[in-house]
Parts: structure tokens; sequence; C-alpha cells
């Protein structure tokens, strides 16, 4: 027997044997190593976020920001995918979980502590691949305290509208799109229209009557329009947010819950947005809402037990001490403060909430509607023929080339 081959026998024996040992070795090392999340929030929320994370005693490392879809794109592409990610892109989780990249929650969280919609909008067909850890509001609008709105549309100089961000840009137009629909046609024409049904085509008259209402808002002056299309929708940086920074004289603004983290200080109200939309008043048909949700990308105990803790009762209630933060779990007391307590009970109470559009899409679909709402904007802005016709075929032949989603929600709004 050859040297070289009584080498290669000994190291045989010796994984043979000491085998149960190295598997020790290796599970004892992946404890120690961090859970890596990959999540929405910087700055200071960024570092709040951390610090609820700390006091659940799981090692973890933390990665922070507003790209992160194209981060998370990255990092799978690579063969290397956070543990957890946290987004609001509920229809690009749904094209992971479709790959078979993402594990099941099932048993982690109490589904019965989150109300309609945030309960289906865990649950798909295969199962739960999502909780939404925080929530936000829609369909409101904000203005400076003391200087409430009258219930009628206000003409655009009134508005403080921003259309730029650093991963998606024209978001904020969709959700004024989105609102006009949901205040329009009601919660079940805006469900199916959002999950692509052949019963509410973007070609419908429900979506290009939306549509042609806010394109008319825009219309009404060119130069406001310009503005909107080049500001960034947090306003300059220090300003405090777009309400409070003096564009123009405009006093309203159509943004979600989370625009109060931009106001810094700043006293504001908040009102619902349906008898100000363009060509309102309308009835308050529902709210749109939001959320920032976690999925599991690796089934390791630690980051199993790290979403565990974080859905938690005791998690959420952590979490959301801190301000401008709002959890869906009804077991979550509301907010102190007259604004704070409005926020929460409509994201929790009786009246049919319903969750953004764009974010339950296909990411192709809602990369082309932000593309869209900023063609109307920008030919709006130039004075040039909007084109809706054209821009709602293309977004309805997008609609038609999407593969089905097994993993797709089956509702996106929660009943009256």
């Amino acid at each position: 027997m050859t040297r070289p081959f009584k080498v290669l026998v000994f190291l045989v024996v010796l994984l043979l044997v000491s085998g149960g040992g190295l598997v020790t070795v290796w599970a004892q090392r992946d404890r120690e190593e961090p859970v890596t999340i990959l999540g929405p929030w910087t700055d200071t929320q960024g570092e709040q976020f951390e610090q609820v994370l700390r006091s659940f005693g799981i090692p973890f490392d933390y990665q922070g920001t507003a790209a992160q879809r194209e981060v998370l794109l990255s990092k799978v592409q690579s063969g290397e995918p956070p543990d957890i990610a946290i987004m609001p892109g509920v229809g690009e989780l749904a094209e992971y979980a479709d790959q078979n990249l993402l594990k099941q929650l099932g048993g982690l969280y109490d589904e019965d502590e989150y109300g309609a919609p945030w309960k289906s909008a865990g649950r798909t067909p295969r199962g739960v691949y999502w909780v939404p850890v925080k929530a936000d509001l829609k369909s409101v609008v904000w203005y400076r305290e003391g200087e409430k709105p009258a219930g009628s549309p206000a003409p655009l100089e009134s508005w403080c509208i921003g259309m730029g961000d650093d991963g998606a840009s024209g978001w904020p137009g969709s959700d004024w799109i989105e609102d006009l629909v949901l205040q329009r046609e009601g919660p079940d024409v805006y469900g199916k229209w959002a999950l692509g049904d052949d019963d509410a085509k973007w070609t419908g008259k429900a979506v290009r009557t939306a549509w042609e209402a806010w394109a008319g808002l825009l219309q009404q002056n060119g130069e406001a329009a310009r503005r909107a299309l080049l500001t960034d929708h947090r306003g300059a940086p220090g300003k405090h947010g777009l309400l409070f920074s003096d564009r123009g004289g405009c006093a309203l603004e159509h943004q979600g819950s989370f625009a109060r983290s931009f106001y810094e200080r700043n006293p504001a109200g908040l009102t619902d947005s349906a008898p100000l939309l363009p060509e309102g008043p309308y009835p308050v048909r529902a709210h749109e809402v939001t959320g920032d949700f976690a999925a599991l990308f690796s089934d390791r105990p630690e980051a199993r037990n790290l979403i565990e803790k974080l859905a938690s009762r005791e998690g959420q209630r952590a979490w959301a001490s801190f301000p401008n933060v709002f959890s869906a779990n009804q077991q979550v007391p509301p907010k102190g403060g007259p604004v704070g307590r409005a926020i929460a009970d409509r994201l929790t109470g009786k009246r049919p909430r319903c969750l953004d559009a764009s974010d339950v899409m296909a990411p192709a679909v809602r990369d082309t509607f932000y593309e869209a709402a900023l063609l109307t904007i920008a030919r709006a802005a130039a004075g040039t023929d909007l084109d809706i016709t054209g821009l709602l075929t293309d977004l309805q032949k997008v609609q038609d080339a999407q593969p089905d989603r097994d993993a797709a929600l089956e509702t996106v709004c929660s009943k009256p």
C-alpha cells in the first residue's frame, strides 16, 4: 500500500469516526453566525429597529437601505440572500416564494392577532410566507396644524407633491391613482384590479377615469407639475418634509403616515383624502394601507426565532413604542395623541382597508405603473398630449404577459 493511499484511508476512517463531532462543530458555528437582516429603515429609525433587535438576545447583522429591492435581488442572484428580508413589495416576495426561495412561517406567530387585510396579506394558497412587522396608513392628507382644509378638491398649487425616490421614483403618483380608484369604485373593483383580474383591466373604465381625474389635476399648472416631477417626496435634506418647505405656498400633502417622520417637530394634522381628491368630493369608501413584511430566506433556527419574537405581541409593542412606528397587530395599544390615535384607528378599526395595489402587483407591472405615472406628469409639465389610452394599453400588455403566481394573494381588501 503506497503512502498516499494510506493517508487517504486514514482520513476517511477519521471522518467516519468523528462525523458526529464534526456535525456538532458546524452546528455550533451556525448558531454563532449572526442572523443577517435586510430592511428599509436607515438613520434614526434604523437605529431604533436595531435597539428592538438587540432586546431579543439573538446575534444579528442588520443592513438598512432605501433600495432594498435592488440590494435583495443582487444578493439572491449571487447566491447569498439574507436570512430575513423586510420589504413592502408583497408581489415581489410572491415571486421569490414561487421560486422556492422562501421558507414558510406557519406557527411562528398568531395570525389571529392581525386583523384583515393584514392576516390575509401573509397567507397564500401555498402557505404563510411573510408577516407585517410595521404598518402605515394611506388615503389621508396632511396639513399644517390649524389650517385644516375645506372638504372639497383643492387646486394643484395647494398640493405638496414630489415624485423622486432613491429606488422607485414615481410611486407617489401611483398612490394618487390607487386612491382615486378605491374611493370612486370601492374595494371590490380596486381589489380585482390590484390582483390583475380580467374584470378590472387597466384599460377599463374604472382605472381610465381615475387616471384622467389625476391627469386633469396635473394639467392645471404646468410649472407646478414640473416642480413635482423634479422634487424628492421627502423634500430637501434638513427641510422638514414637503409640507414645511414653503414650496410655492403648498399646504396639503397626499402621503402615507410615514411622512410624519419627515416633519420632525413641526405640528401637522391629517384628514381623510376622499373629499379632497380631484373631481370629488367622494365618500370615504375604504383606506389604503401598506406594510413592511418580513420573509425568511433561510431555515436557520436563529432566524426563525428572531421573526417569531419580532412578530409577537411583545415584539410589536416594543417596536411600536417609537415615534412614527405603527403595528398591524391588534393587541398593540394605540399611540397617544389625536394624530397617533387617528392613524391606529384606521389601521385596525372596522372600516374597510385595502393593501397598496402596486405593492401587490408583480414587479414588472409595478415598475411599468411607476414609469407611466412619471410620463403622465412629465407630459403635463410640458403641455403635450398625455396619451393615457396608450399608457394603459401598454400596462395591460405587461399585465397579460405575467405568468400565474402560485404564491399570489387571494384577497387585497378587508370586508366592511
